[in-house]
């Protein structure tokens, strides 16, 4: 029975992924030595090394190799060579064209490797010139290949690797590229090119089509690749105009890409929100960065102080950032140049050499409380000069270093409360400051956990309730407070404020009931006139059917006097 040839591979690797589980004999066996030969799966196919090759990397099914081989009978005929042809043979693993089971050793080879394959009847059909249920052999050296890649996993981008790229880093949405790419119809037609020199350009700007954004963060530096893509993802129907002394791009071609990454320059996100964007010029050494909290020369603006913690030392990079992040709404004067209002700034930045602080659980007892004294300080600069969100950062810093978590002695208990608390109170200021109620209230709630009768913590969750229009707990904060000390000018202010607010939100809730309660007696109103004329268009009925009854004859009949049938009808449903 005839069976084809895609079917028997597809037979073959189903039994492969049945027979070679994962921690069999077969996957650990070490690598064979020159001249042994040992059976590589389930299927009987065996391998003897004659010549090793280079390197560790293999080819695998879907890349394309180049080979030479000679194939032979147990006896020795010979019944296929590519040496007596024009030259080595070039196919893509994965549809036995040679033979249906060498694809399975194939894909076992590193470059440059010379082996003798053996093949059971089952796998050695297909090879031309093979009598029936023959073993046959297959001498393979293995000269090259090319990876293949199915992008987008529907065969709509096929990337061929022609030179490998260095490193494994690939660009990302953010970064800037350098490329070089010629792009061709079928006959040959070019259609677009790049100057020799290249291109540069954000992947997220977009450029000439999709397919080639979607490669480009398929490759790494110095990679060169062809692209075969279907029209799905170049211009599909619409096709595209002559540009640039380019002849036009036909309805639905296919277009050949050939595309290499000359570099490109890594951009971060710095705070997730793209307002504060780190363009990598140049590479900075080791893994340490400046995370937050290293010593800095200058104080800076939030943005590259947020920039700087993410560098390397020795890397240069470009920060772009928001006004958000930067000075804001406001005219600045700086040394060189006047900065408008909501402007966007640039900075080149070259990370000299930054001094790395211990973690907290680095310090011994006496260490961590120092730090956090000098967070605590370097916060309340930092509030005075109203740089609230990094302010925040540093009391949230200090109170890590003295955090619940750690362990301190009795002598130490009182310093490490008192410093506790500090840092959440001016933290929770910092939060009132930045609109961020919620984590006033939590912060000082944190407080009032370990001190009841704190006062400001009391005051500054009032106020915090107040914005949050929580006015019912606002004024039981203000009630403690003035209880523990009825003096306080602070809490006697913010209690002058909550009454009108009070006032107002209760003249609020007034109108708000009122209008339920009117529009439940309208309701009211309209379902009693409305049963009202039910009933005297039932009387009225009766009292016609009782005159005709008369008439007829008939009163005597009736079931019920005529005011119970008045009734009746007026209470059925």
């Amino acid at each position: 029975m005839a069976v084809d040839k895609d079917t028997q591979l597809s037979n073959i690797e189903d039994e492969d992924e049945l027979d070679e589980e994962p921690g069999e004999v077969i996957e650990s066996a070490p690598p064979l030595k020159v001249g042994e030969e040992r059976e590589i799966n389930s299927s009987g196919l065996k391998k003897k090394l004659i010549v090793l090759g280079h390197g560790w990397e293999t080819p695998d099914f879907g890349d394309e190799v180049t080979v030479h081989y000679l194939g032979t009978l147990l006896d020795g005929t010979k019944f296929d060579s590519s040496r007596e042809t024009e030259g080595p043979f070039t196919f893509k693993l994965g549809h036995g064209q040679i033979a249906y089971g060498l694809d399975h050793g194939i894909i076992t080879m590193t470059k440059g490797e010379l082996a003798l394959f053996t093949l059971p009847s089952d796998l050695g059909c297909g090879a031309t010139g093979v009598p029936p249920n023959s073993v046959v052999q297959f001498e393979v050296e293995l000269i090259s290949w090319i990876t293949v890649v199915d992008i987008c996993k529907d065969g709509g981008i096929i990337k061929k690797i022609l030179k490998k790229g260095e490193r494994d880093e690939q660009p990302g949405d953010l970064d800037e590229v350098m490329v070089k790419y010629e792009v061709g119809l079928a006959d040959g037609t070019i259609v677009a090119k790049t100057p020799d020199e290249g291109m540069e350009f954000y992947v997220n700007d977009g450029h000439f089509c999709p397919a080639l954004l979607k490669a480009l963060k398929t490759m790494t530096r110095g990679e060169k690749a062809n692209l075969m893509v279907q029209p799905l993802y170049a211009f599909g129907e619409q096709g595209k105009d002559a540009e640039d002394g380019f002849p036009a791009i036909p309805s639905n071609a296919v277009l050949s890409i050939d595309l290499e990454l000359l570099s490109f320059k890594p951009v971060a996100d710095v705070t997730g929100d793209a307002k504060v964007l780190k363009k990598i010029l140049k590479e900075g050494e080791g893994t340490i960065t400046a995370n937050e909290g290293a010593a800095v020369t200058e104080q800076v603006i939030p943005g590259l102080d947020r920039a700087a913690a993410t560098m390397k030392k020795g890397e240069l990079c470009i920060v772009t950032i928001n006004p958000e992040y930067g000075f804001g709404s406001v005219e600045v004067k700086r040394d060189l140049a006047v900065v408008p209002p909501s402007s966007t700034v640039f900075y080149e930045v070259e990370m000299l050499d930054f001094i790395k602080e211990k973690a907290p659980w680095e310090m011994n007892n006496t260490e961590k409380i120092e730090a956090a004294g000098k967070k605590k300080e370097e916060g309340n600069i930092l509030f005075k000069s109203g740089k609230y969100q990094r302010a925040a950062k540093r009391y949230e810093k200090a109170a890590d270093y003295i955090s619940e978590d750690f362990t301190f002695g009795d002598d130490e208990q009182k310093l490490v409360k008192a410093l506790r608390v500090s840092c959440w109170l001016n933290h929770a200021a910092c939060c009132l400051k930045l609109n961020d109620f919620q984590g006033a209230i939590k912060l000082c709630s944190k407080v009032l956990d370990v001190e009841f009768h704190n006062v400001k913590a009391l005051y500054r969750r009032a106020q915090a309730y107040m914005e949050t229009e929580d006015l019912y707990l606002a004024e039981l904060d203000i009630k403690k407070a003035l209880e523990i000390d009825p003096e306080n000018r602070d809490v006697k202010k913010v209690q002058k404020t909550l009454k009108p607010l009070q006032a107002e939100s209760n003249k609020r809730d007034a109108k708000l009931y009122t209008n339920i309660f009117a529009h439940m007696w309208k309701d009211d109103t309209v379902v009693a006139k409305r049963l009202k004329v039910e009933r005297v268009e039932d009387e009225e009925r009766n009292e016609e059917v009782m005159a005709k009854d008369m008439e007829d004859g008939a009163v005597g009949f009736s079931s019920a006097p005529a005011n119970e049938i008045a009734m009746d009808s007026c209470t059925s449903p």
